[in-house]
């Protein structure tokens, strides 16, 4: 760092990059967004110019081992997830990414072992965002359900058709990626502990779709429904209910269920969270000194500038989270058979 300004690469300047990290990023002082690397010379020149940055990089790897940086965000699909970061770390680099970690178990813990190699260098991943601002008071209140009996997670968005293919559901793009089921994962982690083994069921309703590259149809491989079986450590049961088919959807919520009560949390950012014991529910307030928020940015540059530990999330969560997508994609893909997380 020169003169202690942390300056800053990008590498995959799409939606939420610019919407969301670019904005913060350049709002924190003493912070220089100097490089950027996109799909395409002509979409980084649009962010380029947006945003005020200086070079335009073709290709990304120019990014990611400049002598100019002293940290990249990393904002592309999954599929890059995994090189573009070991490349950076390799090359001296802090390093941001977005959440999906990566393709699967195996190229998260790559990631996790190279970050593990370059102990000095901050490696942060973007968080799950629903539930940060209940987290703590949910893992409090958690101890006062008495024993969990079990856990439901209700995700259902209503069906939105779509001619030419998402990243979300092209598995070239997203790999073992399912809908919202790392960042549901990532939260329960949060509050509960971690699963034993999973059991899922699958199914591709909308199963078409417009190759963007070649403008042909082509098949989704990934579910737009998904129901998941498990059992957490200490024998706790739990399902996940996902879908993105229907023509009504209700508010995601995450319930818990103990002898003592039920926590509700609508899972959604500023969500409410409710206490139900037998036919009473009332809302629980969410004291300001409890209540969490998005500030990921800030303790990116934080960590980096004053070695302050950031709170969300780190590569090794990114690894539990990838390791239960695996496992959730290898049951389904083999007829609902359970799969324990100690096999992926």
């Amino acid at each position: 760092m020169q003169n202690n300004k942390i300056r800053i690469g990008i590498i995959g300047a799409g939606q939420n990059t610019k919407k969301i990290h670019l904005p913060k990023l350049q709002a924190l002082p003493d912070v220089e967004i100097l490089e950027v690397a996109n799909r395409s010379i002509e979409s980084a020149k649009v962010a380029a110019d947006e945003f005020g940055v200086p070079i335009i990089r073709e290709p990304w790897q120019e990014v990611a081992t400049s002598a100019d940086l002293d940290a990249i965000v990393i904002g592309t699909w999954p599929n890059l997830h995994c090189p573009a970061t070991c490349l950076a770390l390799e090359s001296g680099k802090h390093v941001l990414c977005e959440a999906r970690m990566a393709m699967n178990h195996t190229e998260a813990r790559k990631m996790f072992d190279t970050s593990s190699d370059h102990p000095d260098l901050v490696a942060q991943l973007v968080p799950a965002p629903f539930s940060l601002h209940a987290d703590t008071l949910m893992a409090n209140r958690v101890g006062d359900l008495g024993r969990i009996l079990f856990f439901h997670v209700d995700y259902q968005s209503l069906a939105v058709p779509q001619k030419t293919l998402h990243w979300r559901r092209n598995v070239k793009l997203s790999g073992m990626n399912i809908m919202t089921l790392g960042i549901i994962y990532e939260s329960l982690l949060r509050w509960l502990p971690a699963a034993q083994w999973v059991k899922a069921e699958a199914r591709i309703f909308n199963d078409t779709a417009i190759d963007p590259e070649t403008g042909k149809p082509m098949k989704i491989e990934i579910p737009d429904y998904l129901s998941v079986q498990m059992s957490l450590q200490g024998g706790i049961p739990g399902t996940i209910l996902i879908s993105e088919i229907g023509s009504h959807a209700s508010k995601p919520t995450v319930k818990i269920v103990g002898e003592k009560g039920t926590l509700i949390l609508e899972f959604v950012p500023e969500g409410r969270l409710y206490f139900a014991h037998h036919d009473q529910t009332e809302e629980v307030p969410i004291p300001n000194n409890l209540r969490g928020s998005w500030k990921v940015e800030e303790e990116f540059v934080n960590a980096i500038r004053n070695k302050i530990p950031f709170t969300h999330t780190s590569f090794a969560t990114g690894v539990e989270y990838m390791r239960f997508t695996e496992a959730v994609y290898r049951s389904y893909r083999n007829n609902g058979t359970r799969v324990p997380l100690s096999d992926t």
